[in-house]
């Protein structure tokens, strides 16, 4: 019950904080400049609108240009505002980038490191992150977990990390998984808590950290660094000299070919399916929320009833969401687990500890 409360207040967060809708001709509603808008990337941090004017947490710009290393608030480049020969590109292929202009007049972007909302989301997320662990680890140390199990919120993370580690880390790895348990350990619950805070509509979540494809890659690449610097001697034989008839291998090494065309097509799938889950799932219950706007001018009693279909399907697609959170960060952590237990064949047995 309390769950579908959650569920209920969450979308009418949704509602009450959702930016007002932009208008893209006189009637119609710019549904794709509300969705866009949500789960691109800013400058800064739209909050709410209170009177048609939008409220937002400006961010700090670092950027150094042709002329040097400027550092300003962004508030200073709103509604298209230039400042120390900078400002936010409008269209073309760096829009909603800052660029400057260079002597043919061009727009070119510079260095650019400045804290936006992804960046600032990422801190946070990070930090409570930390903040849950040493928590936990914490009670640990207060309790005689002989004499108590720990309950709530501890008990809680105890089950997960257990989960996660005896049946997902320690029987896909293999012999050697201790060495990798932090990483995906830390994998796991890194992509859990940001997929939970980006179902969260009002600051300090409602980013759209894991549906961010630079966020996916990294963590791919960590996967893939891992997976095939550590890999044994055995898993590259097996790349470049798999165990399939010869004419497979020479004098065409097709068999090799297509191996290591794997090595990279794995992490590339890693990235792009937490990206396109999670950024899709973003898209969708807004796309649904926009239904109010869209048929708020078609009358009370259409607008009503639509509505209310709106609200329904904002809960079921946020408790969707809530799932897939959880199954996005386990496939994840599972995947990876799987990619590195097959860089090291298994030549010894699993130490049951």
């Amino acid at each position: 019950m309390k769950f579908v409360k959650y569920l209920f207040i969450t979308s009418l967060c949704l509602l009450t904080l959702a930016p007002q809708p932009a208008r893209a001709e006189e009637g119609k509603v710019d549904v794709a400049g509300i969705v866009f808008g949500h789960i691109e990337d800013a400058y800064g941090w739209h909050i709410t609108d209170i009177g048609g004017k939008p409220v937002r947490i400006p961010l700090p710009v670092i950027v150094k240009s042709t002329t040097g290393w400027h550092v300003f608030s962004s508030a200073r480049l709103e509604d298209g505002a230039e400042y120390e020969g900078l400002h936010i590109a409008q269209e073309g292929p760096y829009a909603k980038k800052i660029v400057e202009r260079n002597a043919a007049g061009e727009e070119v972007r510079p260095l650019d490191i400045s804290i936006t909302k992804n960046v600032l989301a990422l801190f946070i997320n990070s930090a409570l992150l930390v903040a849950i662990m040493l928590g936990c680890a914490r009670w640990y140390k207060r309790h005689e977990v002989e004499k108590e199990a720990p309950k709530g919120g501890v008990g809680m993370m105890e089950a997960t990390v257990l989960y996660i580690y005896e049946d997902v880390v320690k029987s896909c790895v293999g012999a050697q998984y201790r060495r990798y348990a932090p990483y995906l350990l830390t994998a796991f619950f890194f992509i859990l808590l940001n997929n939970l805070m980006g179902l969260i509509p009002f600051f300090p979540g409602g980013a759209n950290i894991t549906g961010n494809i630079a966020i996916t890659v990294v963590l791919a690449l960590f996967t893939f660094v891992l997976t095939n610097v550590t890999g044994s001697k055995e898993y590259w034989k097996d790349i470049f000299w798999p165990n399939v008839p010869t004419w497979l291998k020479a004098p065409v090494p097709l068999m090799p070919l297509i191996e290591f065309i794997g090595v990279f097509t794995k992490p590339f799938t890693l990235a792009m399916r937490l990206f396109a889950n999670l950024m899709a799932g973003h898209a969708g219950i807004l796309s649904i929320i926009c239904i109010i706007f869209i048929t708020a001018q078609l009358g009370a009693g259409i607008c009503s009833s639509m509505s209310l279909i709106a609200v329904i399907f904002g809960i079921f697609l946020n408790a969707l969401e809530v799932l897939v959170a959880f199954i996005q960060a386990y496939v994840f952590t599972l995947l990876s687990a799987i990619f590195i237990g097959i860089a090291h064949p298994q030549t010894e047995t699993i130490e049951n500890k």
